[in-house]
């Protein structure tokens, strides 16, 4: 009887290591990825934003993919015969039909579409978010300009995304979208027929649009998506990550947590999250219900037609602008080009160019990798503070018929509001944020100065009463708080955020570890990174807390 054997665990590590041993001989990748493993980046938690935007783009990448498979872009007319009762029997195009057989008929694929348009919606939510941090705590500066413009572009870009995606089912809802994008393209002089020749092949709507959409909605676009989001990351590894001032941080270090094991641990878990939410929208939140609507009728229209949140100020811009009308020879320039046309790409270029507009005025050529708090910048702040007001404002004038059908206020008042709330509410919203940022930055001084309001009423022997406050740094010889320097990161406001009030030990429910022991244990770990710190570089030793900190 003959033996086989196995090969032991160690002895498929030592294969392992040898097979690995032999490709750094050749190519010498260990000292490269040795460098790139212990990469450090920041933990707060604000950075998670454009974690959240990438992690929506792969998810968009797979459930569009998956759609693929089932969707037929064809502008075909067919009659409908499927398990729809209420659409039997009607005549609509190839895109719908297939469009309700993924509804209806495939496994899963109604799933698959919500959650497909929620990650739609959560990639666009998600860039808005992680610009307006970068945007308000300054980390577009220099040497940072080049990603500020990228993730202006990958905005851009995102909007035609999501153009192109909710065109393609030409349910009737889509088709309006589409008949209004049609009227903008007529509206930009000179050229404007031409293109909308070359778009739709001849008249709107033709039967060219909805397969050219496609192309560019599942192959164009997501390559240059991915192609500009991986060179926004790969600059962000480069370039290193910016961090908020703290203990320990500089402008030449940062501190926080090595890529391996701990921050791909936590992005893999966030990774999940975000899957775990998506998916929980997509099964529990309906959207988009595109056999509601129709296929897709010139002569209709669904009433209280609207784009997705993010077009939504263009809506309103669209709808509160005056009708003004330039001729030039036998060349007429609507209203519809100045509200749509002209008025994004305009918006668009000015954020891109921010950074250098702000450098013109402020002269601040330095290199920058710690980030500012808004509110010392109180001029950026503002502007941010009015941009967004003029956002919001332009939403609600989108829904202004809405308004006057449920309030029973005349249109035309509320078109007239519109006009006169954007004139006017943004430099309010200028205003009260460059007060409120002005009284923050009194209110840190004042604490850094005389110290924490404690809560205890103190009588003076002349008789007034005052607050007694707890110094910071401690009193100088004549008893008088010794005042200290804003150094740009937030200052404590209350006695519990001095840890006045102790800090939990660790024990049981009920009874504490002894006190000996806990304090062995935290100086056997602080001795224990100061010694694994000392032994990676050489001769610098851990200070203070036990995260990474790289140069």
């Amino acid at each position: 009887m003959s033996s086989i054997t196995t090969p032991t665990s160690s002895g498929g590590n030592a294969a392992l290591a040898g097979a690995l041993n032999g490709v750094d001989e050749r190519y010498h990748p260990a000292a490269g990825m040795r460098k790139q493993f212990n990469k450090v980046f920041p933990t707060h938690w604000s950075f998670m934003l454009g974690e959240i935007a990438l992690y929506s783009f792969i998810i968009l990448l797979l459930s569009g993919t998956y759609l693929a498979l089932f969707f037929d872009p064809s502008m075909a007319e067919v009659t409908y015969d499927g398990s729809y009762d209420a659409l039997r029997g009607l005549h609509m195009t190839r895109a719908y039909e297939s469009t309700l057989d993924i509804s209806f008929e495939v496994r899963g694929g109604l799933f698959v579409r919500q959650v497909h348009h929620w990650a739609a919606l959560l990639f666009m939510a998600a860039m808005v978010a992680h610009m307006l941090r970068t945007f308000f705590t300054g980390a577009f500066r220099k040497p940072r300009e080049a990603n500020w413009v990228i993730g202006v572009l990958l905005l851009f870009i995102g909007t035609f995304a999501g153009f192109t995606g909710y065109s393609l089912p030409d349910d009737l809802l889509s088709g309006v979208g589409l008949r209004i994008a049609s009227g903008i393209t007529l509206t930009v002089p000179v050229i404007g027929t031409w293109t909308h020749w070359a778009l739709f092949g001849g008249e709107f709507p033709g039967t060219e649009i909805i397969p050219r959409l496609y192309i560019v909605h599942v192959l164009l676009i997501p390559g240059i998506l991915l192609a500009l989001i991986a060179v926004h990351v790969g600059l962000v590894w480069y370039q290193k990550h910016t961090q908020f001032p703290g203990a320990g941080r500089t402008e030449k270090n940062v501190v926080g947590v090595r890529i391996l094991p701990a921050f791909a641990a936590k992005g893999g878990a966030f990774f999940a999250v975000t899957v775990g939410v998506t998916g929980l929208m997509g099964g529990l939140l309906q959207i988009n219900p595109v056999w509601n609507l129709g296929p897709y009728n010139p002569s209709q229209i669904s009433a209280g037609s609207q784009p997705d949140w993010y077009m939504l100020f263009s809506e309103g811009m669209g709808r509160i602008f005056p009708p003004w009308e330039i001729y030039l020879g036998d060349y007429t320039i609507p209203a519809a080009f100045w509200a749509t046309a002209a008025f994004l790409p305009v918006l668009f270029v000015i954020a891109g160019a921010y950074p250098w507009i702000e450098r013109r005025f402020t002269k601040d050529t330095a290199l920058h990798n710690l980030l500012q708090r808004p509110r010392d910048t109180p001029v950026r702040t503002s502007l941010g503070a009015m941009a967004v007001t003029t956002y919001v404002w332009l939403v609600l004038c989108s829904i202004n018929d809405w308004i006057a059908l449920f309030f029973n206020v005349s249109l035309n008042a509320t078109t007239w509001a519109g006009r006169i709330g954007l004139l006017i509410l943004p430099p309010i919203a200028y205003w009260v944020t460059y007060r409120i940022c002005l009284g923050l930055q009194k209110g840190d001084r004042a604490v850094l100065e005389h110290g924490i309001e404690t809560g205890i009423i103190k009588r003076l022997p002349h008789g007034e009463f005052i607050e007694v406050h707890q110094p910071l740094a401690g009193v100088d010889a004549h008893g008088h708080p010794i005042p200290l320097a804003y150094q740009g990161a937030p200052v404590p406001k209350r006695m519990n955020q001095l840890g006045m009030g102790g800090q939990p030990v660790p024990g049981s429910l009920l009874t504490p570890d002894p006190r000996e022991e806990t304090l062995a244990l935290e100086k056997a770990r602080h001795d224990g990174a100061a010694a694994e710190e000392a032994q990676r570089h050489g001769t610098r030793e851990l200070a203070g807390t036990p995260k990474d900190v790289e140069d």
